[in-house]
């Protein structure tokens, strides 16, 4: 039986673009949501589950945080994973694990979701978000004119990394590895336990 030419042509895979959606599309959609998403570039992109060491350490985080700046009688707010941080400059929401602000929330909307001020962001590191929470997802927080302090914790290891703007593009790295130690957040003119951010995490001292 003849065979056509075609038969002979390799098939074209052709893959259907992703549909673009509109800001205001996006929260319609999240606030109907039982999953996380962020918003990059017109798209809506589902979280990774985040796994016990993950939410623990953030956790650790967020309360350690919190009772330092009570003691130290600052005017500083903590705030943890479902607050989205919008970044006007992309038009694009993400989440942080926590973050700080400076005395007063600044919103976007007029719903208070869409916070546009954190002066301190923390982000609890795991092996699928790592990469892009090192490299893109740092440099979006960059186009905030309030970021100042960028801090990445590994969950699996005692490790933390501290990335302080002294001004403009120019920011001072600190890495702590002592259990016994305390992480210097300078943003907020405060230390915190290294020991209390994994206090209960499996491999702890």
């Amino acid at each position: 039986m003849a065979t056509g030419t075609s038969d002979f042509l390799p098939r074209l895979i052709r893959h259907k673009p992703a549909r673009k959606y509109t800001l205001e599309e996006y929260l319609r959609k999240e606030g109907n949501s039982t999953y996380k998403h962020e918003f990059i570039n017109g798209e809506i992109l589902k979280m990774p589950n985040a796994r016990y060491n993950h939410n623990l350490i953030a956790m650790n985080v967020a309360v350690e945080m919190t009772n330092t700046i009570e003691e130290s009688d600052k005017n500083y707010l903590v705030l943890g994973s479902d607050q989205k941080i919008y970044l006007p400059v992309l038009d694009e929401s993400v989440y942080a694990d926590t973050l700080a602000v400076c005395e007063k929330p600044l919103f976007w909307d007029d719903d208070d979701l869409l916070l546009i001020n954190p002066i301190l962001v923390v982000e609890v590191l795991s092996k699928s978000t790592q990469r892009y929470d090192r490299t893109s997802k740092f440099d979006k927080y960059k186009t905030l004119e309030s970021f100042k302090e960028y801090v990445m914790i590994r969950q699996n290891e005692c490790y933390a990394e501290v990335w302080y703007r002294e001004r403009p593009g120019l920011w001072h790295e600190t890495n702590v590895t002592d259990i016994d130690s305390k992480l210097p957040l300078q943003s907020l003119g405060v230390e915190i336990s290294m020991k209390r951010i994994y206090k209960n995490v499996s491999f702890a001292v």
